[in-house]
């Protein structure tokens, strides 16, 4: 009797330890078969292009979409990487990798979706051509985007980086030549458009170009967009072959998100990667 007891107590705990399984959070487990997608949203136009675009497919296939909204991409992230949330839309490959790097992580890209390119935006100057010695051009601060900013300064023929320096991780100390002595200031991208009034130029990312209410069309020369900066679908690896993964992907290649981007898509505010074409 005093057997059968025992073995009875260890059958409860494994049911009840796989029934809590089956309970869990779709972050952290493989969510193959789940109809539930929980995505994080940061500012910008890439969360909104997801909630009003790809959402609404998705639920019509039956899937249930729920966000949660974070402050900054880097939130997002960690929430993704600890399984909190399945998804997010806003960041490009270049800072998935550095953000692999340096939280050990395992995020990867699905599919390129739609990008706003990075561009220089004029503050107490209004061309190009009005550049002069000792300038002050404002630049983000995080490493993916400081290079990032720099290619534009360099297709600008304000700078020339090292000869063969990889661009993707190039830094300020990579400008081999600054002809007009510039003040390449780093600062965080937010406050970059909050900066216009007092320096010269800011090359501002597109997602802050939108957060700030900028009109695109005001950009003085836009990146011409590698494919490492360009915006990603990301997952956790584990999930990258899922149901619902694939789902998302087949949404942003569906005729009906097409149609809705080619709506919006005034004066080419979008880069549509070769993904989407």
């Amino acid at each position: 009797m005093r057997k059968k007891k025992v073995i009875g107590s260890i059958v409860g705990v494994l049911s009840t330890t796989l029934l809590l399984a089956a309970g869990c959070s779709n972050g952290g487990e493989s969510t193959e078969e789940t109809n539930e997608i929980h995505v994080g949203t940061s500012p910008g136009p890439y969360s909104e292009l997801f909630t009003d675009g790809i959402a609404p497919i998705l639920e019509e296939q039956g899937y249930s979409v729920t966000a949660t909204d974070f402050d900054e991409l880097l939130q997002a992230d960690i929430a993704l990487n600890e399984g909190d949330i399945d998804v997010n839309v806003d960041q490009h490959e270049a800072y998935l990798e550095d953000f692999n790097k340096n939280n050990d992580a395992n995020l990867t890209g699905l599919i390129s979706i739609p990008t706003v390119p990075t561009g220089i935006y004029g503050g107490r100057k209004d061309a190009l051509d009005e550049i002069e010695e000792n300038d002050t051009v404002a630049i983000p601060d995080d490493a993916s985007n400081t290079a990032r900013a720099l290619l534009v300064l360099e297709d600008a023929e304000w700078i020339t980086l090292e000869e063969g320096v990889d661009p993707i991780v190039a830094t300020s100390s990579n400008i081999a030549e600054n002809p007009y002595n510039l003040d390449i200031v780093e600062m965080d991208s937010n406050q970059i458009p909050r900066s216009l009034e007092d320096i010269d130029y800011g090359v501002i990312p597109g997602s802050i170009v939108y957060n700030a209410d900028i009109d695109a069309s005001l950009s003085l020369l836009n990146e011409d967009i590698l494919d490492e900066y360009e915006l990603v679908v990301t997952v956790d690896e584990q999930n990258e072959d899922s149901e619902w993964a694939q789902a998302i992907v087949e949404a942003y290649q569906s005729d009906e998100f097409a149609d809705y981007l080619e709506e919006r898509n005034e004066d080419d505010y979008w880069f549509i990667p070769e993904d989407l074409q």
